[in-house]
């Protein structure tokens, strides 16, 4: 094995990592009252890690190391974009929070960054070994993270569901990975490709799809895997929900797409009905009991998992109709980076509008445009945006999405598109649900909260990004299709 190493091509993760260490430092030498400085030491290294990006997208070569099983090219570059800008904008939307709970922020940012790691690591992953490390790098943080109310009931809840639920799947997939390598005696997704188009189909390599099919389902809370997330998102601190819903779904689906279209095309008619399956649930079962949903945090914890069924049409329309994967591929990396942009600023303002109504019942939130405008207008530019409303950026997820299943063609990408077609009606009902209380209905009690000063800046930093990108997408949706671009790279085996 080669072990030369590109440092340029690193260097995000290395940023990283220096950050770690110095959020880790500080936390060891700074009095409490001084503690802060481990935020501006997370949000300035995130920023930072960006700049290696810029360089190696100008550069626009594809770096390969560690014989193949660590790539960085378009794609992972795309994707260690997203990653790394989802977390500044979390790390923003943790700084006022955080520190106001007054939790262990050393701890916090720490932990965080440790994730945030993790799914850079990912993003680059070539073989099995480097992708469990990567997803494990992701989801182990998050089982602290998830319980960081340490006197809280329901946040103890959380981690305690998440984290049995998280081994669990670990435990399956890890096994699928094992049996799978059992097999075909390979790790990098170049030889499971070769080894398993030229073997039959047997019993064995069925169990190991559909155990990794399991693994993945879980981290991205597809049903029926998606038990663990109500209570979880629930019961965390919102930013790491925020986090939660879009880098460790997002990990998840670059895991599946990465396995499933690199390492196993061959056998995609074992794992593309499963996916069929998994992307009718999801959307099915998460819209109807978003319905059902009085608390806006349980109401987005529903949403995510049907907007996993809805990301995940593409992925298995095109495998199940045996069409081009290309398209397929592209259209479900570009929802998956529009979803991002729009649901973190769905929290951001779940956040905001918490700091006057004090609740996170929907029925509280009546008559919040009265007393808190701002905060109002953001609510309905991100809850529509999650509708698919023009002309904001969330149209144009579901445009690529339907468009990449009428271009597959067939019988059972019809049906598929159908059940799509009806979850975004009632999809449509739930977010217009909070729009209108928050719009329309009158306001059943005095707003307890503070809404005379505007939320903190680095709150305000972390809106203001969410919304002028989920605005700017929406009117210009060409500048995601670079998204796309960087997609084929992958998706053509480059």
């Amino acid at each position: 094995m080669s072990w030369e190493v590109d440092y340029l091509a690193i260097a995000p993760e290395l940023i990283i990592i220096g950050s770690l260490f110095l959020v880790l430092g500080l936390d060891l030498t700074l009095p409490r009252l001084k503690k802060y400085w481990t935020a501006t030491a997370a949000v300035a290294g995130s920023a930072l890690a960006l700049i290696p990006l810029a360089f190696l997208a100008v550069e626009g070569e594809t770096i390969s190391m560690f014989d193949g099983s660590y790539v960085v090219d378009e794609f992972a570059l795309v994707l260690k974009g997203l990653f790394l800008v989802t977390a500044y904008i979390v790390f923003l939307m943790s700084v006022n929070y955080i520190e106001s709970e007054r939790y262990y922020q050393g701890e916090y940012y720490l932990l965080l960054l440790a994730s945030v790691l993790g799914s850079l690591v990912l993003a680059s992953a070539r073989d099995l070994i480097v992708l469990f490390i990567g997803i494990e790098l992701v989801t182990g943080p998050l089982y602290l993270l998830a319980g960081w109310r340490k006197g809280d009931v329901k946040s103890n809840e959380a981690s305690l569901k998440y984290f049995i639920l998280g081994v669990l799947s670990t435990a399956i997939l890890l096994y699928g990975m094992s049996v799978l390598y059992g097999l075909t005696g390979e790790i990098t997704f170049s030889g499971l490709a070769e080894a398993t188009a030229a073997m039959p189909n047997s019993p064995a390599l069925t169990m190991a799809v559909l155990f990794l099919i399991v693994g993945f389902g879980f981290k991205i809370s597809a049903v029926p895997f998606h038990f663990w997330a109500p209570d979880t998102y629930e019961g965390a601190p919102t930013p790491i929900t925020a986090y939660l819903s879009v880098n460790s779904k997002a990990a998840g689906f670059v895991a599946m797409l990465l396995v499933m279209y690199l390492a196993l095309p061959g056998v995609s008619d074992v794992w593309a009905p499963a996916l069929w399956a998994l992307a009718a649930l999801s959307m099915t079962i998460g819209n109807l009991s978003a319905l059902r949903q009085t608390n806006i945090v349980r109401l987005l914890a529903y949403s995510s998992i049907a907007q996993a069924g809805f990301m995940l049409v593409p992925f298995a329309a095109a495998a199940v109709a045996g069409a081009d994967l290309e398209e397929a591929f592209s259209a479900t990396v570009i929802y998956l980076v529009i979803y991002a942009v729009m649901n973190l600023g769905a929290f951001g303002v779940v956040i905001a509008g918490a700091r006057t109504t004090k609740s996170g019942e929907i029925s509280d939130w009546a008559g919040l445009s009265n007393v808190d405008s701002r905060a109002a207008v953001l609510v309905a530019v991100f809850f529509f945006s999650l509708a698919g409303i023009p002309p904001l950026a969330g149209w144009f997820a579901k445009f690529v999405m339907f468009r990449s299943v009428m271009i597959a063609g067939g019988a059972a990408t019809v049906v598929l598109a159908v059940v799509a077609a009806v979850n975004a009606v009632i999809a449509l009902y739930y977010y217009a649900k909070v729009v209108k209380s928050v719009w329309l209905d009158d306001a059943t009690r005095e707003f307890p909260g503070e809404f005379d000063e505007p939320p903190a800046g680095s709150l305000r930093l972390a809106l203001a990004i969410s919304v002028g990108l989920t605005v700017v997408v929406g009117f210009f949706p060409a500048l995601a299709t670079f998204v796309a671009d960087a997609s084929r790279v992958i998706a053509a085996g480059g």
